[in-house]
C-alpha cells in the first residue's frame, strides 16, 4: 500500500474490517468523542506521510493491543457526512486478542445484528454495502 494524496481539505481514515468466519468486531466509541457512544470499525487517521498499511498497523497496536497479520485491498471508501474525513475500509486478519485501549466496548456479530446497533453514520453505510454485495465471508486479497 502507498500513501494516498488527498485535497488539502480531506483527512484519509483507514477503518479495519477484522472477521471470524461470518462476524465482524465493531467498537464503542468513548462518550467524549465524535460521534460518541455510537459503534464503529476499529482505526483511525492516517498520520503526515503514512501508508494506509502502516497506519493500520499503528492503529489497531495503539486501539486494541492486537497485530494487522494480513490488510487487504481497499473495498470501500465514504466521505464522512459533516466532517473532512475519508474513510477507507479495509478487510484484515489480526493477530492477538482484541482489548478496549481507547473504546468503551467491543463485539464481534453477524451484519444482520451488527445493523440495529446505533453506528456511526459511514460505519451503518460500509455495512449496508457489505449486506448488499456479498454472502458470507469475503476472502481477503491481499495488497
Amino acid at each position: 500500500m502507498t500513501e494516498v494524496s488527498l485535497p488539502v481539505s480531506l483527512v484519509r481514515v483507514v477503518a479495519a474490517v477484522a472477521s471470524k468466519g461470518d462476524r465482524l468486531l465493531m467498537c464503542q466509541r468513548p462518550a467524549n468523542k465524535r460521534h460518541g457512544g455510537l459503534w464503529e470499525f476499529p482505526g483511525g487517521k492516517c498520520e503526515r506521510g503514512e501508508s494506509d498499511l502502516d497506519a493500520m498497523k499503528r492503529e489497531l497496536r495503539e486501539e486494541l493491543g492486537v497485530s494487522a497479520a494480513v490488510v487487504g485491498q481497499e473495498e470501500l471508501v465514504i466521505e464522512d457526512p459533516g466532517s473532512e474525513f475519508q474513510i477507507a475500509f479495509f478487510p484484515v486478519e489480526i493477530i492477538g486478542e482484541p482489548t478496549c485501549h481507547e473504546h468503551t466496548a467491543l463485539l464481534w456479530d453477524t451484519v444482520p445484528r451488527l445493523m440495529t446497533l446505533p453506528l456511526a453514520p459511514s460505519d451503518r453505510r460500509y455495512l449496508e454495502f457489505r449486506a448488499a454485495t456479498t454472502r458470507g465471508p469475503r476472502p481477503i486479497d491481499t495488497v
